[in-house]
Formats: C-alpha cells, structure tokens, sequence
C-alpha cells in the first residue's frame, strides 16, 4: 500500500492533543491505523505537547478533577487503537470503528451505496461510509463545511489527484470536484461530513432531496 494524501499538520497536531471531535478524530484514527508514517508523526506532536507540558508551571487542581478526568477516560473510545484490523464481510476496516455501531447498506443513486456509522458529534458532523461502483462519475459538488475522506478499498480520482487505499481527503467549502471511481475494486470510504453536500448541475439540484447526504 503506497499512501500519497496524509491529513494537514495542523489536523495531525489537534489529533495527538485530543482537541478534534469525535467524528473527525474517527477518520484521522483510521487513516492512522493505515499509515505508519502518520503514526510517526502523531508520535512526534504527542512528544513536544509533553515536553511543553512538563515545562509548563504547575497549578493546583479542582476538587474532584481527577475523578472527572478518569470518567471521561473510561467513557471516551480510545482514539490512537492499533493499526490493526477486522475482519467484516464486505472489507477489512480499521479497528477504530470497532467501537461503533454500523448501519446496513443503502443504495442511495446508481452504483453508490451508504453506510451510517454511529459517532457523536456536537458539531453536527456525521459520520458514513460510501461504496462506490468501477467506473462511477460522482456529480460535480461543492460542501457547506468540511469533508474528511478516508480510503479503505479501490480508488477514486478528481481534480486534485488520486486517492488509494490509506490516502486521506482533506475538503472544505472552497474545493468543487467531481471524483470518479477507478476501474479494479469498488471503492469504499469513510467520511465525516460537516454541513451538507452542495450538488452544482441542474439534474443534481433537482436530486439532491431524494439523496439526503
């Protein structure tokens, strides 16, 4: 496996302080579990944020805050799992979805195909899985917010390259694409979407309701 696309340095960063939501800390996870080279990275920022820590003066702690903190702990899925994985029928999937809840596949237009994954969001970010076809031609879209890609099987290209297996997809509002699924596997994604999809032809618009993504 050959991973071109890596998430930014500054998403790289907010992952290893544990300052992402869940939902988009879901997707760098396993990107992560995928890329050694991204673990590496997570590492490093992981080791300046506690070497500033310990040079950081000290300050006297809440009642009961190291209680709270455990319970939160315990509560909260862990984020940096191993870069192992499952077995599952239709893939193997990175063990981070281990602690979440898959809904069944639903087509939602043509060769596409969606997959709901339960993760909590208190940003009104979801979190899905998308199966497409060889040979798709996803419609020209725009987004309201962020779209995190990660790749798990086949390959898809737009108009800032190809992304395979591992490569991670960094969108927001300013990107406009239309990506197109290579010939070989289907592809199979994970995506935490902020906002919506923005489909730009007419023939879109007029679908856009029935797709609901």
């Amino acid at each position: 496996m050959t991973i071109i696309h890596h998430p930014s340095a500054a998403t790289l960063a907010a992952f290893a302080s544990g300052t992402l939501d869940e939902a988009r800390a879901v997707v760098v996870a396993s990107h992560l579990a995928l890329c050694p080279q991204c673990q590496a990275e997570r590492a490093r920022f992981e080791t300046v944020g506690g070497a500033l820590l310990d040079a950081a003066p000290s300050a006297v702690m809440n009642e009961g805050a190291m209680e709270r903190t455990l319970q939160r702990a315990l509560a909260t899925p862990d984020r940096a799992a191993p870069a192992s994985t499952r077995p599952n029928a239709e893939s193997r999937l990175p063990a981070p979805l281990e602690h979440y809840t898959l809904g069944n596949w639903r087509r939602i237009g043509g060769a596409v195909e969606f997959r709901a994954v339960d993760v909590p969001s208190d940003e009104a970010v979801r979190v899905f899985m998308l199966r497409a076809a060889p040979g798709t031609r996803l419609p020209r879209h725009r987004h309201t917010g962020t779209e995190w890609t990660c790749v798990f099987e086949g390959a898809f290209r737009h108009d800032l390259g190809r992304f395979g297996p591992g490569d991670f997809d960094e969108a927001d509002e300013s990107h406009e694409h239309n990506p197109v699924v290579e010939d070989g596997p289907s592809c199979i994604c994970l995506v935490a979407l902020e906002g919506s999809i923005k489909l730009q032809s007419l023939l879109g618009r007029l679908v856009q309701p029935f797709i609901r993504i």
